[in-house]
């Protein structure tokens, strides 16, 4: 006797299972690149069966970009109102571990959303900061609770950008220590810092190529990469559209040129800030100073990096990985002589961190510059690292000298 064929069982959760596959997608390819047949084969289903959950991918993205945010927001409402700071901020980095792969979402996608949903993203993570805020007020009486609240998030959700393999347990008790530092840090303790470092002068744009890396940044910043086109890109130097072609081979290359010169200006400034700095302590002093100074100088540069990489093609984006792995392991090294009780793994998530503080205190600030900006988000940025962000009067003074003396160097255009 022959059996009966077993029908399939369709998931109850599969609408979740779907929103956890595209939050993957959507987090490493980025919206535009992330397309609906992969998500679909990421869930094991048709895209046609995916159409049944959500009418298209915008839809579905913007489904994603909330429910981290929703998450985060359910973790808080859990922990009781008079909570120590460590309880609100271990749900916090628990919730945002777990679901690291798809957590990036709403913090560089969300420039997708349309005006509607992007304000209700944010009045959601405004919830949050000000859930944080208002223990860190009562816990750390500082100046600015609400800044030191949002870098000690950025601290957090760094581990959602990148790829560094960690254990669970152990990631969440780094990231936990580094919040708790954040939020306690003063604002106002790496005073001086902004005036320790010189960034290498960029390139003044004399070829068409390099106008059209010039030009192309600020629109990709504002409008987002895939909205973008070369004819835009072309009139805003005086060219046809068919023009670009001759500099060119497509749009992912101008991007990808201008990271490029990009990570070659942060290699040149590293380097002669750390020239002749032995003591790991001050290296990472140097190298804070100069990330913050980059950030804040190249703001457009840094935002669409961060948001627009992900959704290069392979061969196009390796180069930049790499550069960017190398500028991670001159902070590995010096982190690590600092604090030899860090393994590698260890240290590279805490520069991650320091990262994700700058970013997110960057933003919160709106790359507003100033020195007392730059000495605020330096000060957040040692803390993250577990380091005293203070800076002796006599090294400071020997730091100042030799930015002075480096000050006419300038780094040579790529393009």
């Amino acid at each position: 006797m022959t059996a009966e064929p077993t029908a399939v069982v369709r998931p109850r959760n599969r609408k979740q299972l779907i929103v956890a596959a595209a939050g993957r997608v959507f987090s490493e390819r980025g919206y535009h690149a992330a397309s609906m047949e992969e998500i679909a084969a990421g869930v094991g289903i048709t895209a046609a069966a995916l159409y049944r959950h959500f009418p298209n991918k915008y839809a579905l993205f913007a489904e994603c970009a909330d429910v981290m945010v929703d998450r985060l927001v359910a973790a808080l409402d859990e922990v009781p109102a008079d909570a120590a700071l460590t309880d609100v901020l271990a749900a916090v980095t628990r919730v945002t571990v777990a679901h690291r792969a798809s957590g990036g979402v709403y913090r560089w996608e969300s420039r997708y959303l349309n005006r509607e949903d992007r304000h209700a993203l944010a009045a959601k993570f405004a919830h949050v900061v000000e859930r944080v805020a208002d223990v860190v007020r009562r816990e750390h009486p500082l100046p600015d609770e609400h800044l030191r609240a949002t870098a000690a998030l950025g601290a957090i959700g760094s581990i959602t950008t990148h790829h560094a393999s960690i254990a669970q347990r152990r990631v969440e008790e780094l990231l936990l220590a580094c919040a708790l530092r954040v939020v306690a840090t003063d604002p106002t303790a790496a005073a001086g810092s902004a005036h320790l470092v010189e960034l290498p002068t960029p390139p003044v744009p004399r070829t068409r190529r390099s106008e059209i890396l010039a030009a192309a940044i600020p629109l990709f910043e504002r409008d987002g990469f895939a909205n973008v086109t070369n004819g835009r890109i072309a009139e805003a130097v005086g060219l046809v559209s068919s023009a670009i072609y001759r500099y060119f081979p497509g749009k992912a290359d101008i991007l990808a040129a201008a990271c490029l010169q990009a990570a070659a200006l942060l290699a040149q400034a590293v380097e002669q800030n750390l020239r002749g700095v032995d003591d790991p302590h001050d290296a990472l002093v140097a190298l804070t100073a100069t990330y913050v100074a980059y950030s804040f100088e190249h703001t457009a540069l840094t935002s669409v990096a961060n948001a627009e990489i992900g959704g290069l093609p392979t061969a196009l984006r390796q180069t930049l990985v790499i550069a960017q792995r190398e500028h991670i392991a001159v902070w590995e090294q010096q982190l690590r002589s600092a604090r030899p009780e860090l393994d590698s793994r260890q240290a590279r998530a805490l520069v991650h961190a320091g990262f994700g503080v700058v970013v997110e205190a960057g933003r919160r600030l709106r790359w507003q510059d100033s020195p007392a900006h730059r000495d605020a988000v330096a000060a957040f940025l040692m803390a993250a690292l577990g380091l005293c962000p203070l800076v002796a009067p006599g090294r400071a003074k020997a730091r100042r000298l030799i930015s002075a003396e480096r000050k006419s160097h300038a780094v040579e255009p790529l393009a």
